[in-house]
């Protein structure tokens, strides 16, 4: 790293000034690019669209308003904040599974029986059990109440049976029956 040029001190001249705050006094606007898409907000609405109509000079861009569904993530106002939710990701899972209309259970996983690599047969669909469990690692992001059983199962992944197979329906059913939860962002908590 180098100082700009003009502002170089000869006392130290490999130190960078560090900014605590912007200069100008500016309020902070947050971005969030995935690939082509962008999430923008900040504590002023009218400064977000500020920003936001100075991309558009400078970029062919498409506002949609308020965020409502991003990555598979449905984000819903809620009087305490906002809701973060995967009920029609879930949705897609359990057809994906073909248990849509299956019976909702209370847990996520049995405490009753522990997983193994041996002692039930193989499960002679493996790439079907690989699907299911790797879409489900992408909804522990708003489900943490099923990231321990997501991670057990996809233990398994190189090899199931189906003990594991099993396993895997009663975390679907769990699902069936919680699918409407989410992560609840609260206005004003840290977000660290």
């Amino acid at each position: 790293m180098a100082q700009p040029p003009g502002f170089v001190n000869p006392a130290f001249p490999s130190h960078v000034c560090k900014l605590n705050k912007a200069i100008y006094g500016s309020s902070p606007i947050y971005i969030l690019v995935y690939v082509d898409d962008i999430i923008s907000t900040g504590p002023s609405t009218s400064l977000v669209t500020q920003f936001i109509n100075l991309l558009s000079i400078q970029f062919s861009l498409k506002d949609l308003g308020s965020l409502s569904y991003f990555l598979r993530i449905e984000c819903i106002p809620h009087s305490q904040g906002l809701l973060l939710s995967q009920q029609k990701y879930i949705t897609d899972i359990l057809k994906k599974a073909k248990m849509s209309d299956c019976r909702p259970i209370s847990t996520s996983i049995t405490c009753s029986e522990t997983l193994t690599l041996t002692g039930a047969p193989v499960y002679p669909s493996p790439t079907d059990y690989r699907a299911i469990v790797g879409a489900l690692e992408y909804l522990s992001l708003t489900r943490p109440d099923v990231a321990f059983a997501v991670n057990k199962l996809s233990q398994f992944m190189h090899a199931p049976t189906f003990q594991h197979w099993s396993a895997l329906k009663c975390l679907l059913r769990y699902l069936q029956g919680t699918i409407s939860k989410g992560l609840l962002l609260r206005k004003g908590s840290a977000l660290n």
